[in-house]
């Protein structure tokens, strides 16, 4: 488990720096517009889409992480739900922070989620929206996103701990990284913004690669990820 673990963490830091990079390109990228260099990414565009409904499921990641940390005094739980809340919290802030600079909203009344992962969506001629499921992976009832925990499994985990909220923690956490390589893979084909699909394949694999350390964390703990 050291030896996933690291790779885990090699992981998160790749993803920082492919962070660092983004951002760095999306600064240049925004200094040569005027130039026709790029185009600043319309309204219902997957670009705009993708951050906004990005930033939504990386909020509840942070959320739960904080809340496990408080439940457990495991050095592993605790290390992996710092690097998953310190590294979504900084991507969260990278794709709000592009919203503003395309003059876009952070959020967008009556666009249901992941509509813009629809083949070909741009800003609808009608004010209709596209499908919602991504790689098969579908919403439950009661989330907002695939993936994305319901409210009496955010209050289950508030209430539990020691064990039972390490395993509620990792199976919810699995289920969440599940959604969000999906939605990162989505962008990564679909974005136009060079930037912005760095920035979704480095998500992919850094999520990828902690999926495998929580399906090891479940196993030594007499568990399994759910479904």
């Amino acid at each position: 488990m050291r030896r996933t673990y690291w790779a885990a963490g090699s992981a998160v830091l790749l993803a920082l720096l492919f962070a660092v990079a983004a951002t760095v390109a999306a600064a240049s990228g925004g200094r040569t517009a005027g130039a026709g260099a790029a185009r600043t990414p319309a309204l219902y565009s997957p670009d705009a889409g993708f951050a906004r409904d990005m930033a939504v499921h990386h909020q509840q990641a942070v959320e739960m992480s904080f809340l496990v940390r408080d439940r457990t005094q495991d050095e592993a739980v605790r290390s992996l739900a710092y690097d998953i809340a310190n590294t979504q919290a900084n991507q969260r802030g990278m794709l709000l922070g592009w919203l503003d600079l395309w003059g876009l909203p952070k959020v967008l009344a009556g666009e249901p989620p992941m509509s813009w992962m629809a083949p070909g969506k741009d800003a609808p001629a009608d004010g209709s929206h596209g499908g919602h499921a991504a790689d098969g992976v579908t919403a439950k009832p009661g989330a907002l996103m695939p993936g994305m925990a319901t409210k009496e499994e955010i209050a289950a985990l508030g209430a539990a701990q020691g064990r039972d909220a390490e395993v509620l923690f990792l199976q919810l956490m699995t289920d969440h990284h599940k959604g969000g390589v999906a939605m990162a893979r989505g962008c990564a084909v679909q974005c136009a913004t060079p930037a912005e699909r760095t920035l979704a394949q480095g998500m992919v694999e850094a999520q990828q690669s902690e999926l495998t350390l929580m399906a090891d964390m479940l196993r030594a703990r007499g568990a399994a990820p759910r479904g």
